[in-house]
């Protein structure tokens, strides 16, 4: 005699024991960026072959942090609202120092102001303050357009000609043999991974390289330059730093598939038409170009919308209905 056993499946777990999804904390990427521009700006004066000097550093974060103090109070102060950093303690300060320490310390081996200091100051005041200046209302909100290290670089170089100047040989003078190799691949790596799980700005990098070497070969064709003579140059760690970490910043670049193919193929058409023209520090002037053009036509569409949310007549007892965000 033989007994037949009923097998249930597994019944699941409650969905009160299921453990939600732990959500990726969206000050990560700033955080991972800022640590590692520190780290790299360390090892450039200690070990690669900085020739800015440390002096740079410690006056570039100091005006930073004070100008994004005084920038935030003024502009809570205007829109009576609370600064961003009030309240909250130590934590709240520290993360709201995350972005001027960014921008500051980039700026601090940007650029070469040799002795004059006080155009270092000048640089970061400039960057910190063109995010409250330069903005531009989109999805409800004011959001600054100009990639603030970039716009003030090309400020400073454009402004203080023959004064303050860019090393792009000094980044990593004293690294020799297998070091030449190794230093710029953990750069390529690390900006790789950045941008995969945090910024999503593959395609303005893919877009950016693609379109680079297509006005290559046209500039080769054009003007009969060797095309390897027109390439080299992203081998170097100013373009790979640009390529990385400059065009990708979430804040001031298209989050849109297409919108990210156009900023970056519109970066890489600008910067081969300044060269073509024979300007210097072109990718500066590229980049805040292509961000300024981007401003004015963010700031165009909410012109029309809010024109045309006034033209809407508004029902009786009830609102017309908000339009739908544009991702740009």
């Amino acid at each position: 005699m033989s007994a037949s056993v009923m097998v249930s499946p597994a019944a699941e777990p409650p969905a009160s024991t299921v453990a939600p999804k732990k959500r990726r904390d969206p000050r990560m990427g700033l955080k991972t960026s800022a640590t590692f521009a520190t780290i790299f700006t360390i090892l450039g004066h200690a070990v690669f072959g900085f020739e800015q000097s440390w002096a740079q550093i410690f006056v570039a974060l100091a005006s930073g942090y004070s100008c994004a103090f005084l920038f935030e109070w003024v502009d809570a102060r205007a829109n009576s609202r609370e600064p961003e950093f009030a309240g909250g303690g130590f934590a709240k300060k520290a993360n709201f120092l995350l972005a001027p320490h960014m921008t500051s310390i980039t700026i601090s081996f940007l650029i070469y102001v040799n002795q004059r200091i006080w155009l270092m100051a000048l640089t970061c005041a400039i960057a910190i303050g063109s995010k409250y200046v330069l903005r531009v209302r989109q999805n409800g909100r004011l959001r600054h357009f100009m990639n603030p290290s970039n716009f003030a670089v090309a400020v400073i170089l454009f402004a203080f000609q023959g004064t303050a100047g860019m090393l792009p040989w000094g980044y990593t003078v004293d690294l020799h043999g297998a070091w030449d190799w190794i230093v710029p691949s953990i750069i390529v790596l690390l900006g790789i991974r950045l941008n995969i799980l945090f910024t999503g700005r593959i395609p303005t990098i893919v877009s950016w390289l693609a379109s680079f070497f297509l006005f290559a070969g046209i500039r080769s064709w054009y003007l009969g330059y060797p095309y390897i003579g027109q390439v080299v140059v992203l081998t170097g760690i100013p373009l790979v730093l640009f390529t990385l970490y400059m065009i990708t910043d979430p804040q001031t670049s298209p989050s849109k598939l297409s919108s990210q193919i156009v900023f970056g193929s519109g970066i890489a058409f600008a910067y081969s038409v300044l060269l073509m023209s024979h300007v210097q520090y072109t990718m500066f002037y590229s980049v805040a170009a292509v961000c300024m053009i981007r401003g004015s036509w963010l700031w165009w569409l909410n012109l029309r919308e809010t024109s045309r949310l006034t033209m809407v007549p508004t029902p009786q007892g009830g609102s017309p209905l908000a339009p739908e965000p544009v991702k740009l």
